[in-house]
């Protein structure tokens, strides 16, 4: 089964490669790219360092998260039924359509969710009212569809435990609901805060990733194994383009998605703890984040000269490729780390 799902992977990546130019062209046309903005301190006054340093990636098509969506669920249609019909054994720790059922709602509904996001920023929708989707209406919203999602967890999978290395599995009743509600909301959005730096979100996604693909391969899931075949194969194929300097960027419809995603696929293996550690660099740039948040909120200061954390290494001075390829390196450390524990 690895050599077959090897040649998956390759063969998403030349499915997504074919398609990601004309897609980028596509965004272009329809003048989907990023728009400059100003950010302002707590006093609503300008603050120059995340302009300083990203105002030059105004105008870089913005969405591309959306082709991977598309194209990782198209091929996956396609090609879980030929492995049936030719044959080949599938293996799958639940009843498969439930698993898929999760897998694709979560995957498709924080995408649809982030596009709406996307669309909202730049095309200028009005700002008041529900459809300006202010932030609170967006965590409303990822409240309900993770609401959703762990419920059909729980209920259809009937998985209600945790599972803690060495130690074996916490079994958490209904409670197991709103813990993987929180989680999944967390990394969808400290996935969201981390995709700030060229290849830095995706580069860390890919290397979990593949964590999880050994992971999957060693819990005998065939439809995970299959869908993290093609969906890292597609996210190679875009971080080709999404690197310094970057021709593309995901958007939220695809940090939304991938946050959530790689969250609902960590509790369906059981592998929270693992994905904690391979994910730690997303945990690092969100906590800094709402660190910062809170800090101006409560005591009218900041705690760091910018957040999130990539951007107060660039005012420390690092350069952005210096900073993405640092956290690749203790993202792959990190991962071996993970993976070793998630095989334990």
């Amino acid at each position: 089964m690895t050599q077959l799902f090897l040649g998956l992977l390759l063969f998403s990546f030349l499915i997504s490669s074919i398609l990601v130019i004309p897609f980028i062209n596509l965004l272009y046309r329809f003048k989907f790219q990023r728009q400059k903005q100003t950010t302002l301190d707590f006093q609503n006054k300008p603050t120059s360092i995340f302009d300083k340093f990203h105002s030059s990636k105004a105008g870089t098509p913005v969405g591309g998260g959306l082709l991977v969506i598309l194209s990782v669920s198209f091929m996956f249609l396609i090609l879980l039924p030929l492995l049936k019909f030719s044959g080949i054994f599938i293996s799958t720790n639940f009843r498969m359509d439930a698993e898929l059922q999760i897998i694709f709602f979560s995957f498709i509904s924080f995408g649809l969710l982030g596009l709406y996001d996307d669309i909202y920023k730049f095309f200028g929708f009005k700002q008041s009212g529900f459809f300006g989707l202010r932030m609170k209406h967006k965590l409303l919203l990822q409240l309900v569809l993770a609401i959703i999602i762990s419920s059909l967890i729980f209920f259809r999978l009937g998985i209600n435990f945790i599972y803690l290395p060495f130690l074996g599995p916490i079994y958490l009743g209904w409670t197991f609901i709103p813990i993987a509600t929180m989680f999944i909301v967390a990394f969808a959005n400290f996935f969201n805060i981390t995709d700030g730096l060229d290849g830095l979100s995706c580069g860390l996604l890919m290397i979990s990733l593949f964590a999880f693909w050994v992971l999957s391969a060693n819990s005998l899931d065939t439809p995970i194994s299959l869908f993290l075949s093609l969906w890292i194969g597609s996210l190679i194929a875009f971080l080709y383009f999404n690197v310094y300097p970057a021709r593309i960027w995901l958007g939220d419809v695809g940090s939304l998605s991938f946050g959530a995603t790689i969250a609902v696929i960590a509790l369906l293996l059981g592998k929270v703890i693992p994905l904690v550690i391979v994910g730690f660099p997303f945990i690092v740039e969100g906590l800094s984040s709402a660190i910062q948040i809170l800090s101006k909120r409560i005591f009218h200061r900041k705690v760091f000269p910018a957040a999130p954390l990539h951007l107060t290494l660039q005012h420390l001075g690092w350069e952005e490729p210096k900073i993405v390829f640092r956290a690749w390196l203790a993202g792959i450390i990190l991962a071996i780390f993970g993976l070793w524990l998630g095989l334990n």
